[in-house]
């Protein structure tokens, strides 16, 4: 059924102006409302409510789901966020934030201003429900009534001030104080065609993350302690990343910053379990050295391994030497793939690029760059840190530091028993 037929559908069940009804409908839609939903709130708004009358019922945040149409909460605002988007080749700008009550947290989209300000109290009226990033999120339109409420206590701090640790792909409407430790200005290839922007690395006390500042700020350079408000999370090569867009208000810190010069230890159980982490450390063997390690070829184009002199986004392509290893680390809690770029390969090879391109012209065999480089490292026990990542192809730690282990064994065992008998 086409819009114009729901549209007038509508009119004739309520009695209303057809045009009226359809411009209505269509905005909904257009905001990514379904269809049956943006009918259902249409109902409502013009006097029929739909089956029942009142609107949506009042529910607690833990029990809001996707099954649910429309639903009315009473919630703390935690954090107020303001971001603009391009949306159907327009720029909306969007509020967006989370709300908390006492059984638990939920993002919300607002798609005008209701005046939501983090430690509000509010009772937010039949507000839609999407779902975003695998959970239930509150979409508050031209439909949905905000009204200010008698102030309730929750677990959750409301304002936004956050650690770098504690972030999380999805979080919007934070606010941090950090010290740039790497920044590197670029030009890409924007939605509004060429676009400078300034990335790197954040660092607080508790962690260290990528971020992008859209804005390309002259504040923002290495070595500068900033207070960051008003920025939000993605998820970028499998860990959060922070990212300052033209809402984001950037103020020099009148304080130092401390910056841990060590990454997070951690088991490779916890590592992976995380789903992804940036700087972390793993202590473990080296099990085995996969195929693709040793001196590979990638293609001039876009960089991926090829096989065969195939790229499988290129076709056929005279491959450009490389070295790589993809080795296996086990630590007894979990298994997780270490991939070290051509400069950490040449150390655990013990050659350069050059080295290795004899080897193989005198074996006839590129294989035995791998060979030479598992006869090196495999059975041995390695500190190994770098960013992880985690997919539906597996767990993978992109190392920046690949060190063998000084660490006593007997020492580890004796203090794992000292804590299993505890």
């Amino acid at each position: 059924m086409s819009l114009d037929d729901h549209a007038e559908d509508l009119a004739s069940d309520l009695g209303v102006d057809k045009e009226e009804v359809k411009a209505d409908l269509e905005n909904l839609v257009e905001y990514s409302v379904p269809v049956e939903e943006a009918k259902q709130s249409l109902r409502r708004k013009y006097g029929d409510g739909g089956g029942g009358s009142g609107g949506p019922s009042e529910v607690d945040v833990a029990d809001v789901t996707t099954d649910q149409g429309n639903v009315t909460v009473t919630a703390k605002v935690l954090t107020a966020g303001k971001r603009s988007i391009r949306y159907q080749g327009d720029e909306q700008v969007i509020r967006e934030g989370e709300l908390a009550d006492e059984t638990g947290r939920i993002s919300y989209t607002a798609w005008q201003e209701f005046g939501l300000s983090p430690g509000d109290t509010v009772t937010v009226g039949n507000a839609g429900v999407r779902e975003w990033e695998g959970d239930p999120e509150l979409n508050l339109g031209e439909s949905t009534n905000v009204a200010y409420a008698d102030d309730i206590d929750v677990p959750d701090e409301a304002g936004g001030d956050s650690d770098l640790s504690t972030l999380e792909p999805g979080d919007r409407g934070r606010n941090v104080e950090v010290t740039v430790v790497e920044v590197e200005r670029k030009t890409i290839d924007g939605r509004d065609g060429e676009t400078e922007i300034n990335s790197g690395v954040l660092a607080d006390e508790t962690a260290r993350l990528p971020f992008t500042d859209w804005e390309a700020r002259e504040a923002v350079v290495e070595g500068a302690t900033l207070r960051a408000e008003d920025v939000y999370v993605r998820e970028f090569r499998g860990v959060p990343s922070v990212n300052l867009s033209e809402f984001t208000t950037v103020e020099p810190l009148d304080r130092e910053v401390e910056v841990s010069d060590t990454a997070t230890r951690m088991s490779v159980r916890d590592a992976v379990s995380t789903g992804g982490a940036y700087d972390v450390e793993v202590l473990a063997n080296v099990v085995a050295v996969r195929d693709g390690s040793g001196l590979i070829e990638r293609c001039p184009e876009c960089g991926r391994v090829t096989q065969n002199g195939q790229c499988r986004s290129h076709g056929d392509v005279d491959g450009q030497d490389d070295l790589r290893v993809k080795a296996i680390l086990d630590d007894g809690t979990g298994t997780v793939t270490a991939v070290l770029d051509d400069e950490l390969t040449a150390e655990v090879y013990g050659g350069d690029l050059d080295d290795a391109r004899e080897q193989a012209r005198d074996a006839m065999d590129k294989e035995v760059v791998a060979d030479r480089i598992r006869e090196r490292i495999v059975g041995r026990e390695f500190r190994v840190r770098g960013n992880l990542s985690v997919d539906d192809y597996g767990a993978n730690l992109e190392v920046t530091e690949f060190e063998a282990s000084d660490e006593s064994p007997t020492d580890r065992a004796t203090a794992l028993l000292a804590e299993v008998a505890e």
